[in-house]
């Protein structure tokens, strides 16, 4: 999923040949996962229709102040409209619409709400060769970008008068794309690797038994999202789940036995940052692996079990640049517990739940922590869902790298 999921995004459409690229940037944006409005401008529909840029949006379009088929409609309020957006798209930017921005020539509804915005605004040029390159227009842009504003460039090409040049607009799937970037630049984890293990471990006993646990893996795949959504290239290492990542940054691989998971990790730890380890992972395995069916007889079956190996101890021996967190469960002495493990674990924060606490642990939506770092400072969280609970961690841990 796009970084661009759950935002609010108007889009500006002005008087341009370019515009009949807006549905498809419409499009684009929705497929994203977001919610967009287009606000055009009067001349504007002479280029495209606003019953098309409606349909694609699924949202009314605005032209106008006030709705001038309805003379007992109310006004639309370009103040509330702009505050109401996440981003703002002004594309195609005509010459005319580009004096007016720099000027704040407030003559028509979009400008008007441009004026208004308290979002990145980007905008995307498209003129005829000999009008981009005129010192006026691009003087407007340096002007443009001083004010904060996010230049997304014009692309060279054929434009309507024939001419092959500088000044054709750029391309749906590129301005889309120059977005997304420009935000996850400058998201708190852009540019880090983030490696997550999630979800149990199934140890075979024969061709249809395992040991297993009851983790859903949910909680770690909420940390991937919760990872990915502030800009980390995610590594997700999980056991069986019937759940699955929502942001497009995670990469999935996916494990079925501990010694799988621990290799899995190692192959991946020398190339990360950050090692958050919830996964439930089998403390002991079956010394023997039946091929067949075991069948059922009268009497007791005995299994010889032998130890898994410690995946999180043989990461805190390894780490040198890499930050590494643990998940502690418990039942008893929790707090000393999860001590304990820091230190002989060398990490530098667990995540501490009880199963003494109601709506805790293993097969639920919500989660109830304690965060313990190397220092054993303490923050306690109250009950949340799991979604929450990821973000929590993850806003902790961007307080104490450095990024």
């Amino acid at each position: 999923m796009s970084i661009l999921r759950g935002k609010h995004i108007i889009l500006g459409v002005t008087a341009g040949i370019a515009a009949y690229k807006s549905p498809l940037l419409v499009r684009l944006l929705k497929k994203s996962g977001a919610d967009v409005r287009v606000v055009m401008t009067p001349a504007a529909k002479d280029f495209v229709t606003p019953l098309t840029l409606s349909t694609l949006s699924e949202n009314p379009v605005v032209s106008d102040f006030t709705n001038l088929d309805d003379e007992n409609d109310l006004w639309n309020n370009h103040v509330e409209l702009g505050i109401w957006a996440d981003l703002f798209i002004i594309a195609p930017v005509t010459a005319n619409t580009l004096s007016k921005m720099v000027n704040g020539t407030s003559d028509n509804f979009l400008i008007a709400t441009y004026l208004s915005a308290k979002c990145p605004v980007y905008f995307a040029p498209a003129m005829d060769l000999d009008m981009y390159k005129h010192p006026t227009t691009q003087k407007g842009f340096e002007t443009l970008q001083s004010y904060g504003n996010i230049l997304i460039p014009s692309a060279y090409g054929e434009l309507a008068s024939g001419l092959v040049g500088k000044g054709r607009m750029a391309e749906p799937e590129d301005i889309l794309k120059t977005v997304e970037n420009n935000i996850l630049t400058g998201l708190p984890l852009y540019g880090k690797k983030v490696l997550i293990t999630a979800g149990p471990t199934y140890e075979q006993i024969d061709p249809v038994r395992f040991i297993g646990n009851y983790s859903t893996g949910k909680m770690g795949i909420e940390l991937a999202d919760s990872a990915a959504r502030k800009g980390a290239s995610v590594f997700l290492i999980c056991g069986p789940t019937n759940f699955e990542p929502n942001e497009s940054g995670v990469q999935t691989i996916k494990v079925s036995t501990a010694e799988e998971m621990y290799n899995s990790v190692h192959q991946y730890f020398d190339k990360i940052d950050v090692a958050i380890l919830s996964a439930a992972v089998a403390d002991y395995k079956p010394v023997n692996t039946y091929l067949s069916k075991i069948k059922k007889s009268s009497g007791s079956l005995n299994l010889e079990l032998e130890e898994t190996k410690d995946i999180l101890a043989s990461l805190g021996k390894l780490k040198n640049k890499q930050f590494l967190i643990g998940f502690a469960l418990e039942t008893n002495n929790e707090i000393e517990n999860a001590k304990l493990k820091i230190k002989s674990k060398n990490l530098d924060f667990i995540v501490m739940n009880s199963l003494n606490d109601k709506g805790a642990g293993f097969g639920n939506t919500t989660n109830k922590i304690t965060i313990i770092d190397k220092d054993f400072n303490q923050i306690a969280f109250p009950l949340k869902n799991k979604e929450d609970v990821a973000d929590d961690i993850i806003n902790e841990l961007i307080k104490k790298i450095d990024v």
